[in-house]
């Protein structure tokens, strides 16, 4: 039986954030479908017709428990997913595999008539290159920090000397393993004489390095915004969870609006900002992570984040 305006909520097996949420959604009576594109098969099944009927599409998502009448989603929370990567197949019918789900079953949700979605996948992609990000914030009147993007170590090495303390990070995340060890890429400081000319291979982002006294992670949901302050003696405070500590943090009207303009001229409705805070009090745009985790920040402060996201997607596209 086809669930009656149900939630989706998108996203991989172990994910206590989105549990928080469909926690919440359960205390307000919204249905929720949850499912993962890598279960696709037996656990999980999409069929959608066109041209048969008034409607633009008709369709369902099933999986072993519940079923989504695909016209009648109130909205979907793309939270973790994966996609399958098919590894008992040879490489090149993977790859086809692949593609088929994520055309097919990510074209037949895209498909849906205007439901509301935390964020819709091509909108956390557009979202997600550094560089548009940070030009972005910088037309939003949001104070930036000196940044060069360059894959030519003259311009790097020129950089570096005139800005003194500057870091590098990566453009963006990607999954590497060394010796068969995960690696995480962090903010790291970097000198002059450390640029070679394996500098030319890829681009790479230089900053300025932010005097800072704290950092704010500020998730923004709607109309709501939630500052954390972070307090650490780290450049990354990624790098050790066990040294933060945690409070309920205040940002600046004129900030907070840019952020909201920031998700709007996106076309999101939620994302997690980093801020750093430097001595004298002013706020640097550090980057947005469009679907960043927060679910441990609501442990640490009481802030009602899963609430706030319950909320959004209850009202779905009526909200």
């Amino acid at each position: 039986m086809a669930e009656e305006r149900p939630v989706l909520v998108a996203t991989e097996a172990d994910d206590l954030t989105a549990d928080m949420v469909i926690t919440e959604l359960n205390r307000r009576n919204v249905p929720v479908v949850r499912f993962n594109p890598a279960d696709i098969g037996a656990d999980l099944t999409v069929s959608a017709r066109f041209g048969t009927c008034p409607a633009s599409m008709v369709g369902e998502v099933r999986t072993l428990s519940r079923t989504a009448d695909l016209a009648r989603v109130r909205a979907v929370y793309w939270r973790r997913p994966e996609w399958p990567a098919f590894s008992h197949l040879e490489p090149a019918d993977a790859r086809f595999a692949a593609a088929q789900v994520r055309f097919g079953l990510g074209g037949s949700l895209y498909a849906m008539d205007c439901p509301l979605w935390v964020n819709h996948p091509l909108r956390i992609a557009a979202a997600d290159y550094k560089p548009a990000q940070l030009a972005l914030a910088q037309r939003l009147g949001l104070a930036v920090p000196p940044t060069l993007v360059t894959n030519d170590p003259v311009e790097a090495r020129e950089f570096i000397t005139s800005q003194g303390d500057v870091i590098f990070k990566t453009l963006r995340w990607t999954p590497y393993t060394r010796d068969g060890v995960p690696v995480t890429g962090w903010a790291d400081p970097v000198s002059a004489d450390e640029i070679d000319e394996s500098v030319r291979v890829t681009p790479h982002l230089f900053q300025a390095c932010v005097d800072k006294v704290a950092d704010l992670r500020v998730l923004v949901v709607g109309r709501h915004t939630f500052a954390v302050r972070i307090d650490s003696e780290l450049l990354d405070w990624r790098k050790d969870y066990s040294a933060l500590t945690y409070a309920v943090g205040h940002l600046p009207d004129p900030v907070n609006k840019a952020l909201h303009l920031y998700l709007e001229f996106l076309g999101l409705v939620s994302g997690s900002f980093d801020i750093a805070v430097d001595r004298a009090g002013d706020h640097w745009w550090l980057e947005l992570n469009p679907n960043g985790q927060w679910g441990w920040l609501e442990t640490e402060t009481g802030l009602p984040m899963s609430a706030a996201f319950a909320d959004l997607l209850s009202k779905g596209d009526h909200g």
